[in-house]
C-alpha cells in the first residue's frame, strides 16, 4: 500500500489540476420526472413540464408542487427528462385547456376536480398497464407521438452546445409483481429518435427493450439505457440463472445487455445500490443510505439482496466470465435523483422531498410520515453524475456514457479520476500527469491491456472536493475477484488526509473524526483535505484470477438532512438514521481478464469433471442418511476453510467454527459464501438436493458420491463443486474460520 500526502489547499494548485486534464468533468442528471409523468402529477406536480426541468437545471428558481420557490445551488452542465413513457403527458395535458389531447372524448375520465379524482385516475391508469390492458386512445401513434414529439422540441429548445446540454430521453418502467425493473433510455441525437418510445406497456421483459434497442440503432437513432433502484428489484435486476421470461441466461442475453446497457445507477432519492452490509460485513462504509420499506416492500414481501446491488453483480460477472466465458454485469456508475418534483434537491442542507405533496412538507417528514410504505426520513437527497469528456455537446457526453468513462456522487460536485496499467503510476510525478495516465493506462470503464510476466496493475486516483462541501477524507480502492465460481471483495485505503497511521496488521485507515454538532447541525472544514492523489500497486493481484477495481471518494462527516431539519423545526434528530453522513463518489470499474492460458492454471473441480470420474448424485433418501439429524464437516475447497454443519431434525441449519464453536461477530466473514455464522437457517431436502436460502434468495446444494468422498456443489457458484465432506478435524488450525459450506 502506498500513501500519497495530500496536497496543499491552494487554489492555484486547483486551477493547474484543472488544466492537466485532456478531458473536462460535466456534472448532470440522468433521472427526473415532471409533472408529464402519470404519477407525480397525482402527487401534486400539476404545473411542470420537461422545459421547467431544464429551467431549473440552469439555475432559475421554480415551484415546488406545494407553492413554495425551489432552486438549486450549483447548476449543472447537462440533464436528461426522464418521464414515464407510460401514457406520457396525457394527465397534465389532458387537464390543460386548449390542448390537442384536451380536446379528445377519453380526456373526460382524465380531467381532476377533487382528490377523489386523483386516486381514481392513479388506480385507472396503474390498472390498466399491470393487466396489460392499455386504453388504446391513450397510446395511439397520433397521442403518444404529439407528446414525444413536444418533449424533443422542449430538449432541442433547451440545448446550448458548450453551454448547456438537453437529452432526449425517458423512462420505460417495468414493475412486475411490484419489482423495480426501470430503465432510463437516453439517445444520443434528438434528431434520430423513433416516433414513439417503447414502455412497458410494449413489454416488462428488459431484452424485449434490448431487442427494440438493438433495432433503432440498425435505424440510425444511436441510444444507451441506464438501469436504475437496482436496490428495489427484490433480486431481478442482476439475474445469474434465468431472465424474466425463465430463459437461461447465456452469452447471446450478456452480450445483448452489455451492447444496450452501459450504465446503472448507484445512487439516488430512494437510496444507494453500490452494496449491503449484509454483502460486504468486512466494508465498514457499506452501510450507506441502505433503504428499507417499514413493513418489507409495498407488496408485503422481505427484497431478496442478492441481485440488488452492483458490486455483488460486478463479482457475479466476473464467476460468470471464468465459468461460462460471458459477463454481462460489466457496467459503468451514474447517479440520480427520481424526484417526481421537476426541480431536484442534490445537498443535505436543502432537501425538500421527491414526490410532491406527499414528502414536501418538512414538519411532515421529520414527523416520519409514510409514503407507500417508506419512512420519509428514509429518503436523501439525490446523486449526480460526472462524465469526462471533450466537451459539452450530445455527441460528446454520450460517447463518454457508451465508454463508461462516468463516476457517481451522492450529491456534491466531487470529482474524481482512476487510471490504471501496468506502468501507469510513473505517471503521477510528470507535470501533465492526466495525459501521461492515458497515454500509459486507461481511464474508468476500461479494461486493463496485457500487463506482462511478473506483472501487476497499478492505479493512480485523483479527487478534488466540491468547494462548496465537506472536504475530502480518503480515496478507497475496491477490489472484486473471482475463483472457482466463488467472488471475493476486499477495501484497500491508497491515500487519505492527515496523519493518520494504518493499523500494521490490517492496513486500515483509522476514522478522521468529525467536527460535526449535532445539536446546531453544523460542521467546520478544519479536518481533511481540498484534494487527494495517489498510487497504488495490487499485492495481492493474481494473473489467473478475473478482477475489477473501482475507486471510491469519501468527504469528512457532515450533518444529514434529518439532523439539519430537526433543528429547524424543534425536536430531536430522529434515531432511525445517523445523524452524520459522510459524502462519497465512486468511479466506473476498470476490469481484469486473464487470458484462456492464464485461467487454466487454477482450474478447479466442477460438476462435469465429477461426472467423468463416475459420481452419483445422492437421492433424498442419501441425503437424509447423510445429514439429517447429524453434524458433517465440510471443506471449502477454494479457501481451504473448514466448518461444521449441523442439520437438526426440525429442518434448521447451524454452522459453527473448526471447532464446533459458534463464532463472535468479529469472526464472520464473507456471508456471501454461506449465511451469517451461527444463524439458525431453514432447509429442506427436495428432489435430490438440499433447499436453502442465502439472504432471503434460495439456492440449492447437490451432494455427490466418488468412491467413499462426498462433494457439494451449490446452485450459486456456476457449476464448480467447491465443498468436500472430510472427517471431524481434530487438529486443525483454529484460526482457520473465514468462508462457510453450503
Amino acid at each position: 500500500m502506498v500513501r500519497a500526502s495530500a496536497l496543499a489547499m491552494t487554489s492555484t494548485l486547483m486551477a493547474g489540476s484543472a488544466l492537466a486534464q485532456e478531458r473536462e468533468a460535466f456534472f448532470g442528471e440522468t433521472h427526473v420526472h415532471t409533472g408529464w409523468s402519470f404519477d407525480a402529477y397525482i402527487f401534486g406536480n400539476t404545473k411542470t413540464s420537461p422545459a421547467d426541468a431544464y429551467k431549473y437545471a440552469k439555475g432559475q428558481t421554480i415551484k415546488h408542487p406545494l407553492g413554495y420557490d425551489i432552486k438549486i445551488d450549483t447548476p449543472l452542465d447537462w440533464m436528461g427528462v426522464t418521464d414515464h413513457s407510460e401514457y406520457v403527458g396525457t394527465v397534465s395535458l389532458a387537464n390543460t385547456p386548449g390542448s390537442d389531447i384536451a380536446k379528445l372524448p377519453i380526456a373526460q375520465k382524465l380531467i381532476v376536480h377533487s382528490p377523489a379524482d386523483i386516486q381514481r385516475i392513479y388506480l385507472w391508469l396503474g390498472g390498466t398497464i399491470v393487466d396489460k390492458k392499455p386504453i388504446e386512445e391513450l397510446i395511439s401513434p397520433e397521442v403518444a407521438g404529439s407528446v414525444w414529439k413536444q418533449n424533443v422540441g422542449m430538449a432541442d429548445q433547451a440545448n446550448e452546445p458548450g453551454k448547456f446540454t438537453a437529452f432526449c430521453s425517458y423512462e420505460w418502467t417495468s414493475t412486475p409483481n411490484n419489482r423495480n425493473m426501470h430503465r432510463n433510455v437516453f439517445f444520443k441525437d434528438c434528431a434520430k429518435v423513433p416516433l414513439t418510445p417503447f414502455s412497458s406497456i410494449d413489454s416488462s421483459d428488459p431484452s424485449d427493450l434490448w431487442n427494440w434497442m438493438d433495432g433503432q440503432r440498425k435505424e440510425g437513432n444511436e441510444l444507451l439505457a441506464i438501469s436504475h433502484n437496482a436496490n428495489l428489484s427484490d433480486g431481478h435486476m442482476f439475474p445469474t440463472d434465468v431472465d424474466e421470461k425463465g430463459r437461461p441466461i447465456d452469452a447471446a442475453w450478456a452480450a445483448s445487455r452489455d451492447r444496450n446497457e452501459r450504465l446503472t445507477e448507484i445512487k439516488q432519492i430512494k437510496g444507494a445500490s453500490e452494496t449491503h452490509p449484509t454483502l460486504s460485513p468486512n466494508d465498514e462504509f457499506a452501510n450507506f443510505e441502505i433503504l428499507t420499506y417499514l413493513l418489507g416492500d409495498p407488496s408485503g414481501r422481505f427484497p431478496q439482496v442478492p441481485g440488488s446491488y452492483i458490486r455483488q453483480a460486478l463479482k457475479d460477472g466476473l464467476a460468470m466470465n471464468e465459468a461460462r466465458d460471458y459477463n454481462p454485469y460489466k457496467t459503468g456508475f451514474v447517479g440520480g435523483s427520481d424526484s417526481h418534483n421537476t426541480g431536484v434537491p442534490y445537498r443535505q442542507n436543502n432537501f425538500y422531498g421527491g414526490h410532491g405533496h406527499a414528502d414536501g412538507e418538512m414538519k411532515q417528514r421529520m414527523a416520519g410520515f409514510l409514503f407507500a410504505g417508506l419512512d420519509t426520513r428514509l429518503e436523501n437527497p439525490a446523486g449526480l453524475t460526472g462524465l469526462w469528456a471533450e466537451e459539452n455537446t450530445r455527441a460528446s457526453l454520450f460517447d463518454a456514457m457508451q465508454r463508461k468513462e462516468t463516476f457517481a456522487t451522492s450529491g456534491p460536485h466531487i470529482k474524481v479520476r482512476l487510471f490504471g496499467g501496468a506502468d501507469v503510476a510513473a505517471a503521477v510525478d510528470q507535470a501533465d500527469w492526466v495525459k501521461a495516465a492515458y497515454a500509459s493506462g486507461v481511464p474508468m470503464g476500461g479494461d486493463l491491456p496485457p500487463l506482462g510476466d511478473g506483472k501487476a496493475p497499478s492505479f493512480v486516483v485523483w479527487a478534488l472536493k466540491d468547494p462548496t462541501s465537506g472536504n475530502l477524507d480518503r480515496i478507497q480502492i475496491v477490489k472484486g475477484w473471482s475463483k472457482n465460481g466463488q467472488s471475493f471483495e476486499k477495501i484497500f485505503d491508497v491515500t487519505w488526509a492527515g496523519n493518520r497511521t494504518p493499523d500494521q496488521f490490517t492496513g486500515v485507515v483509522p476514522p478522521i473524526g468529525s467536527t460535526v454538532n449535532i445539536a446546531d447541525a453544523s460542521y467546520t472544514n478544519t479536518i481533511g483535505s481540498v484534494e487527494l492523489k495517489g498510487t497504488w500497486t495490487d499485492p495481492e493481484f493474481d494473473p489467473s484470477l478475473d478482477a475489477f477495481y473501482y475507486a471510491r471518494t469519501l468527504e469528512i462527516p457532515t450533518p444529514r438532512w434529518t439532523t439539519i431539519q430537526a433543528k429547524e423545526v424543534g425536536v430531536a434528530p430522529p434515531d432511525n438514521v445517523p445523524a452524520t453522513i459522510q459524502e462519497r463518489a465512486w468511479t466506473s470499474p476498470i476490469w481484469y481478464t486473464p487470458t484462456k492460458e492464464q485461467r487454466t492454471t487454477v482450474k478447479g473441480t466442477t460438476v462435469a469433471d465429477l461426472q467423468a470420474q463416475g459420481a452419483t448424485a445422492l437421492d433424498d433418501k442419501a441425503l437424509n442418511d447423510l445429514v439429517v439429524g447429524k453434524t458433517t464437516w465440510v471443506r471449502n475447497t477454494v479457501t481451504g476453510d473448514v466448518f461444521s454443519i449441523a442439520w437438526t431434525t426440525s429442518g434448521q441449519r447451524l454452522i459453527g467454527n473448526v471447532n464446533g464453536e459458534i463464532p463472535k461477530p468479529s469472526e464472520v466473514g464473507d456471508v456471501f459464501h454461506g449465511g451469517s455464522l451461527g444463524a439458525g437457517t431453514a432447509y429442506a431436502i427436495k428432489d435430490g438436493a438440499i433447499v436453502t436460502t442465502l439472504g432471503n434468495m434460495p439456492y440449492e446444494a447437490t451432494v455427490y458420491k466418488v468412491g467413499d468422498k462426498y462433494f457439494a456443489a451449490r446452485s450459486n457458484e456456476f457449476g464448480f463443486a467447491n465443498y468436500e465432506v472430510v472427517p471431524t478435524p481434530q487438529a486443525l488450525d483454529p484460526l482457520d474460520q473465514q468462508k462457510s459450506p453450503f
